[in-house]
């Protein structure tokens, strides 16, 4: 179950990953979120968001108590020990007064929020999130995944909430309860009911509360074709309710066809701008810390690509693939996102032509060489689907291109040119 905890945990981040082709990594902010759950009748402490330091003033004054919580809308974790790039500290602040609100307010939005989850970079803080303050007598962790093991969705739980679970995990497998869910029929309130009192729930009202949580939370899953639901904690508070206190979703990309309403929650000012430019030019990017560029149609090929750089010494600059319908135009889009990154010092070209026509990204290459007046060394190589047309094209564009029929030939030589 660590295995699924762990994905749990890094569907919730922004992904890291190189598998962009899959990405499926959509999250949406904590505001976002309490609205989500409060639609399907789970309960949280009451929340409201602001865009600006006077909304955050106006919002602590109506709210109808002076116990808040001021929250940076950021998509990282950590932000309460996290710092922003005008030297406030913390993401996370108890509020008592309206003007400590908006004075907050202003120290965050606007702002770029570092944590150990957004690097050095940091992201912006478009908006806060004022909260009531709610004691809590135990707190809980719950989370909604699909599991492997098991083939389909699963209910995780632990009387040990409000801090790291793979760190609980990891000391006592024995406090991470994991309980199988029926993907169409979903959670039945006895085996609900079951779970609350195994984790401790003191009372009958807040067992009852804890179950229909339970339930709800995979009817979200279910019906918004979300791949996690994290909440840490779920709280049992002092006065006898139980609440979700801090939520974290991941949303299916594969299913943004018919899920508009959630897809509209998307804000892209918390993804990489790069990124963001790929997409809408339907390339697969993601940044990386190398400095080799790299090209190549399909997910698969593209992998591999990096791990014969990776044997050869090299470190690839991004993962980029055009997939199999790619035009000479979208070929010199993805140059000029490679070329975007100063860091670049060689660029290599892997391409396997099948529903992809290799004289396409020929011409795609040759055009993008040109008018971008390309100035460093481009490594080809082209296989396939008109093989012999695309290398002929190169030949007579009289460019300076290194051509291998080879794929370990070829990361080689992108190696030691990006060296130079």
């Amino acid at each position: 179950m660590l295995r699924s905890l762990r994905q749990a945990r890094s569907l919730a981040r922004s992904a890291q990953t190189v598998s962009a082709g899959q990405k499926r990594n959509l999250s949406i902010h904590e505001y976002q979120s309490v609205k989500l759950l409060n639609d399907y009748g789970i309960a949280t402490p009451k929340s409201i968001a602001a865009k600006s330091p006077e909304e955050a003033f106006d919002v602590a004054k109506n709210f109808g108590t002076n116990k808040l919580v001021i929250k940076a809308q950021v998509l990282a974790g950590g932000r309460g020990k996290g710092h922003f790039d005008n030297g406030f500290k913390g993401g996370v602040h108890v509020v008592d007064t309206p003007e400590q609100a908006q004075d907050i307010a202003s120290k965050m939005i606007g702002s770029k929020l570092i944590t150990k989850q957004t690097g050095e970079k940091g992201r912006i803080c478009n908006a806060v999130m004022l909260a009531e303050r709610r004691d809590p007598s135990h707190e809980y962790y719950v989370a909604v995944l699909n599991d492997r093991a098991t083939a389909g969705p699963v209910l995780v739980a632990s009387a040990q909430g409000g801090m790291n679970i793979e760190e609980v995990a990891a000391k006592d497998p024995s406090a991470i309860i994991t309980t199988p869910i029926d993907f169409q029929k979903g959670l039945d309130k006895q085996t609900a009911l079951d779970l609350a009192k195994k984790l401790g729930f003191k009372t009958e009202q807040t067992q009852k509360e804890a179950a229909d949580t339970f339930i709800n939370l995979y009817k979200i899953f279910k019906d918004k074709d979300a791949t996690q639901i994290e909440i840490n904690p779920m709280a049992e508070t002092q006065d006898g309710h139980v609440l979700c206190m801090d939520a974290k979703f991941g949303f299916d990309d594969n299913a943004e066809f018919r899920q508009g309403d959630v897809y509209a929650l998307r804000d892209i000012s918390q993804e990489d701008p790069v990124e963001v430019e790929a997409q809408k030019h339907n390339l697969n990017f993601i940044k990386l810390d190398g400095n080799i560029g790299c090209l190549v149609n399909g997910a698969g090929l593209a992998m591999a690509t990096m791990d014969v750089l990776k044997l050869h010494g090299g470190d690839p600059a991004n993962f980029l693939d055009v997939g199999g319908g790619a035009t000479p135009e979208t070929v010199k889009k993805a140059f000029e996102l490679l070329l975007a990154d100063k860091a670049v010092s060689s660029i290599l070209l892997n391409v396997f032509g099948g529903i992809m026509r290799c004289d396409y990204i020929a011409e795609g290459v040759i055009k993008a060489t040109k008018e971008l007046q390309l100035r460093v060394p481009l490594i080809v190589r082209l296989k396939g689907n008109k093989e012999a047309e695309a290398k002929e094209l190169i030949r007579q564009s009289g460019l300076k291109i290194y051509a291998f029929d080879g794929l370990d030939e070829a990361a080689a030589k992108a190696v030691e040119l990006g060296r130079k």
